[in-house]
């Protein structure tokens, strides 16, 4: 049985993906793992810009605000995983670093999207 915990953060990739996919992008991965890395999502707009993101779902913001929680070890597991997925995928553009902090609301997430979050 799944936790409170995991729920609210499936629902949140989730409300993720359905934010990126509105404002133009294509999700071309979930949940893509390297070694001991994760990224969220992998989102593509156009031929040109592939996006690594970091999706943190907190249920409030008492102990800290979700973006607060993508600690430099995170960071630079990110950073292997995209180097190895431009690898496999043999991508010729660019890259950026996202993260998606979302928090529930009453109907649904508020969604803070931070571009170029980190390189």
């Amino acid at each position: 049985m799944a936790s409170a915990a995991h729920d609210l953060g499936h629902a949140g990739e989730q409300a993720a993906a359905a934010f990126l996919t509105g404002l133009g992008y294509t999700i071309v991965a979930r949940g893509y793992r390297y070694r001991r890395a994760e990224v969220d999502l992998i989102a593509q707009r156009g031929l040109e810009l592939l996006v690594f993101v970091e999706v943190k779902t907190r249920s409030s913001a008492q102990f800290g605000f979700p973006e607060e929680f993508v600690t430099e070890r995170k960071r630079q597991l990110f950073r292997l995983a995209a180097e190895n997925y431009q690898l496999e995928t043999d991508w010729p553009g660019d890259i950026r670093f996202d993260i998606l902090a979302l928090s529930p609301t009453s109907t649904g997430f508020r969604i803070e999207h931070f571009e170029d979050a980190f390189y």
